[in-house]
């Protein structure tokens, strides 16, 4: 086990909570540097030990856009029970861990690329022998492409069996306009890895293995699509997108099978930019701008979640996709605003943070509710239970993004009400009504 690096432990937040919280629920503080931001990695990324124990987040950094080579940045480990922290990583640089699902290792990339040259490594630290092991090294261009591969994504996507890592990143030169981004697949068990997948419009990818564990389930892995943006030589974004923007795909681990999910792409739909596989099944879970939908500063515009199947893909036209069956898992609550949100293992329960409007003029929602989900996409979500404020200010670097551990009972949420952005726990939840 790496060596404990604070021994301080979890400072109890009653004043998060409020008279519409449920009895009983707990929220604690897990990092306090009033100097320093930490936060928890992302709602999207691996970072539990299976067993609840253990969960890694990281210090030096807010919640996105922030830059990991930053020397305070560090990989953290946590223990839930205690909030005892260790140091998991002493390079600069570390970027998009993944703890593999047997809660053995911690994955992690070295980040020292550049458009068009530079090294990314590959590193698996042994959460308890505290072995680090190098795996591969990007030096020169990718097998059988012409491409560099460098600015790697703040996240990875480690498949349910624990036998492929997904990373994606950018494959421009850094001299010309018009580079790619492109999704890498590692081999974990024989070593090596392939591009599977590259295009112009994918700078933000999202990557998400499905956490199904059967045969076919477990290959398949969501990815957004960003429409109509462009980016300069360096794969900086240089103008937002446009027309109907975002759409979300799935697609095999090998490069085939290309999918649509059938969301946004309309004039009243609008993909809000996060989206989730619900639980271990092979639903998936998107919010959706809903109303006003192309002039989304208006608050009349609703944050919907909508919950689909992959469709064949025809066109990019998302929400007009022929044959999808969509069901709507907030259309019984007034006025939704749902907008990062992560469900339990089982697919049984939501957790989401509320967000009113983008229009800087109209005050946030920083409310966090719960919700309990019923058959797939037949039954609209119940029981939405108000849980507490989170009192973020909602500036990129302090997204709430609220996310279940394994066994359903913690959660993991980020605020910088503290006056810096920090990591925050929630124990004891209200049971699952039936």
């Amino acid at each position: 086990m790496p060596t404990l690096l604070t021994s301080s432990r979890l400072l109890e937040r009653p004043d998060l909570l409020n008279a519409r919280s449920p009895e009983g629920l707990e929220i604690y503080q897990i990092t306090h540097d009033p100097l320093v931001p930490a936060c928890h990695i992302s709602m999207e990324a691996q970072v539990f030990t299976p067993d609840s124990a253990y969960f890694v987040l990281h210090r030096g950094v807010g919640v996105q856009s922030y830059d990991h080579k930053d020397p305070r940045h560090q990989l953290l480990l946590c223990e839930t029970a205690t909030g005892e922290i260790r140091e998991v990583s002493e390079e600069r640089g570390v970027v998009a861990p993944s703890v593999a699902p047997d809660g053995r290792f911690l994955y992690y990339f070295v980040d020292e690329t550049v458009p068009g040259g530079g090294k990314l490594t590959l590193k698996r630290r042994h959460l308890q022998t505290d072995q680090i092991e190098i795996l591969e090294v990007l030096d020169k261009n990718i097998p059988g492409t012409k491409f560099r591969f460098s600015r790697p994504g703040q996240l990875s996507t480690i498949r349910s069996d624990g036998k492929s890592l997904g990373l994606y990143g950018f494959l421009g030169n850094g001299v010309h306009e018009g580079g790619s981004f492109g999704l890498l697949i590692f081999d974990l068990v024989h070593g090596g890895y392939d591009l599977v997948f590259h295009g112009r419009s994918w700078w933000n990818m999202h990557i998400q293995y499905c956490r199904s564990t059967d045969d076919e389930g477990k290959h398949d892995i969501l990815i957004q699509e960003n429409h109509n943006y462009f980016v300069d030589p360096n794969g900086k974004v240089t103008n937002p997108g446009g027309g109907m923007g975002a759409d979300v795909h799935v697609i095999r681990d090998d490069g085939q099978n290309f999918r649509n999910m059938p969301w946004g792409r309309t004039k009243t739909e609008f993909c809000a930019g996060h989206q989730c596989w619900r639980g271990q099944t092979r639903y998936a879970i998107g919010s959706v701008l809903w109303g006003d939908a192309l002039s989304r500063k208006e608050k009349r515009s609703e944050l919907r979640l909508m919950e689909s199947l992959p469709i064949p893909h025809f066109a990019h036209n998302g929400a007009a996709g022929e044959n999808s069956i969509r069901n709507d898992l907030s259309r019984n609550f007034p006025d939704p605003h749902f907008n990062h949100f992560a469900t339990d293992q089982k697919g049984d329960r939501l957790v989401a943070d509320f967000r009113v409007s983008w229009n800087p003029e109209v005050p946030m929602d920083d409310a966090v509710y719960l919700l309990d989900l019923g058959e797939p996409v037949v039954d609209a979500a119940k029981n939405i239970t108000y849980l507490f404020s989170s009192r973020s200010s909602w500036l990129p670097k302090a997204h709430v993004h609220p996310f279940f551990s394994p066994d359903g009972k913690t959660l993991l949420f980020n605020s910088d009400e503290s006056g810096q952005t920090q990591a925050y726990l929630v124990r004891h939840l209200p049971p699952r009504k039936t």
